[in-house]
């Protein structure tokens, strides 16, 4: 059965952003940093920059069950800010490295498996 693929609303689409800032100045502090940024690498985030990770979802409701887990994750001490945006806002981000443009990611697909 072949799969085919539609593209989702721009605006129904979101990525969750998370960008945090935890101490790591002790051992323990170290792997609770640790711990934190593997949660996301598992969730199936991405890292964008040091400490800021993004997450596309299909719909605002679908990311309700990872920011509801992740704020369950979120280490005692230090700053952890979560934010959604719409896949339209997401694709007016522009990135550089020095001076040079480079692409930003791409937005997600949807697969039908009927």
């Amino acid at each position: 059965m072949p799969y085919r693929t539609v593209d989702v609303s721009e605006y129904k689409t979101v990525w969750l952003f998370v960008m945090f800032d935890l101490p790591v100045k002790t051992r323990v502090e170290r792997r609770r940093y640790t711990q934190f940024r593997t949660k996301l690498l598992v969730a199936g985030f991405s890292q964008l920059q040091y400490s800021v990770y993004a997450r596309p979802f299909v719909s605002e409701e679908a990311s309700d069950a990872c920011r509801n887990s992740l704020t369950r994750e979120i280490p005692t001490h230090g700053h952890v800010r979560l934010l959604l945006v719409t896949d339209r806002q997401f694709a007016k981000m522009r990135s550089f490295f020095g001076k040079k443009e480079a692409p930003v990611e791409r937005p997600i697909r949807q697969i039908l498996l009927f």
